[in-house]
């Protein structure tokens, strides 16, 4: 059996091909897949739940939209010196912050984004925020996952060199390709590291869900420590240029925010809430309430009204000439 020296990186048409006058980027194939497969997901979760079927699309227009200005946005302002100052005019700096097609993603500024537009969608439709929250954790995972593939299609995102038999093979005329290095040298695949880690984490989570039922949003929290704690790695080992703080690349930072975050969720909520969550509503906005059908004009006296006068109606009378008579009666 022969073990494969190296994963090698797609061609690069592969990034990027055309449809009529289009130009179709499977970076944004990848990441509208991965938002598909959430929201899927959290629908099947949430309806489970009693919620009604097809309101996280509801909460999704809100959601998905701001968590991709934000993820942008936050790639952005951590990487300004790709954006920011030199010989370029303010038209070249709004062109490149919206040449998001390019790649430049940041899953934390999603994170908050996305947080905002769940917030929204939630006080909108009546759900409980923590509910939504705990139904999506999962197929939050598997989204990242998914979008990951859209960094091996692009050629970046790598860790360091390394020669272990999964290395990742990239051209040494990439722009992200470390100076001094030969041509042929091997790359931790990040990418690869983090889909395995979201993908076991989202089967993680489904399975302490089934076990403990954890809700209130406990279960979240959980995302939260087990994708900051992978990221901290992942981040610490990639090449690509990224503002350091205090010896940290920033999304370290972010990912052990993440890991604090969620442990202060989690504690915060245990303490809080104890039970089981009686609906994903809040109280008073619950889908198909009684007092939201429109009630009857007619009572029960009315329809024994009616038997009565079709009852007295003499044979070869019409039935209409009785109903009519009853109706007249009652008016």
């Amino acid at each position: 059996m022969v073990t494969p020296r190296s994963i090698p990186s797609p061609p690069p048409e592969w990034a990027v091909f055309d449809v009529w006058i289009f130009q179709i980027h499977t970076y944004a194939i990848c990441i509208l897949l991965g938002i598909v497969v959430a929201i899927l997901l959290t629908s099947r979760r949430l309806t489970k739940r009693g919620a009604e079927p097809g309101v996280v699309i509801d909460v999704a227009l809100w959601a998905v939209p701001l968590g991709i200005i934000a993820a942008r946005l936050w790639h952005v302002f951590t990487h300004p010196g790709d954006y920011f100052g030199g010989d370029r005019t303010i038209g070249d700096t709004l062109w490149g912050i919206i040449q998001i097609w390019e790649g430049g993603n940041a899953i934390f500024g999603s994170l908050v984004g996305g947080a905002v537009g769940v917030w929204i969608g939630c006080r909108l439709t009546g759900l409980r925020f923590w509910s939504f929250a705990d139904a999506l954790a999962p197929g939050l995972l598997l989204a990242q996952a998914i979008g990951r593939l859209g960094n091996w299609f692009n050629h970046e995102l790598f860790g360091q060199p390394t020669d272990l038999p999964w290395g990742l093979e990239i051209e040494s005329t990439n722009p992200a390709f470390p100076a001094g290095l030969a041509p042929g040298t091997l790359f931790h695949p990040t990418f690869l590291y983090e889909m395995l880690w979201n993908i076991f984490g989202a089967v993680l989570l489904l399975l302490i869900e089934r076990e403990w039922r954890l809700q209130w949003g406990k279960l979240f929290a959980l995302y939260l420590v087990w994708y900051g704690l992978g990221r901290i790695w992942f981040e610490s080992i990639r090449v690509d240029p990224s503002e350091v703080i205090l010896g940290l690349r920033i999304n370290v930072w972010g990912a052990i925010l993440a890991v604090v975050l969620g442990l202060v969720i989690f504690l915060v909520q245990r303490r809080r809430h104890t039970g089981i969550e009686p609906s994903p509503y809040v109280p008073g906005r619950e889908w198909g309430r009684d007092e939201d059908q429109v009630e009857s004009v007619y009572t029960a006296e009315d329809f024994e009204q009616d038997r009565e006068d079709v009852a007295a109606v003499p044979a070869g009378a019409s039935a209409t000439s009785a109903g009519s008579a009853g109706n007249s009666a009652r008016r």
